[in-house]
């Protein structure tokens, strides 16, 4: 799967990444800061995605901030998704083993 990843700058310094399919759709938000050691998962979602000039809307792990911007899809870049990038598959419900 292809995906371009963009990102931004929350008010608190925090920056806000997101990885977009070509559809232009969230596939997941993260979001790190210089002042913490590790990366926090946040919720993103894309806005007028069908649009070329579109939005994506980030909530701050940090801050508790709804931070929107805007980009052009134009200038988005896709390539090749690593595996170390795909979601984990779906486990099955685990099942107790039969008696």
């Amino acid at each position: 799967m292809n995906q371009a990843t963009i990102q931004s700058r929350c008010e608190c310094q925090a920056c806000l990444w997101a990885s977009l399919n070509p559809q232009r759709y969230v596939i997941a938000g993260w979001a790190t800061d210089p002042r913490r050691p590790r990366q926090e998962t946040c919720a993103a979602h894309s806005i007028n995605a069908d649009q070329e000039q579109f939005q994506v809307a980030w909530l701050c792990p940090y801050c508790g901030r709804n931070v929107l911007r805007s980009f052009y899809a134009g200038a988005l870049s896709y390539r090749a998704a690593r595996v170390s990038e795909r979601p984990p598959p779906a486990r099955p419900p685990s099942v107790p083993p039969a008696r």
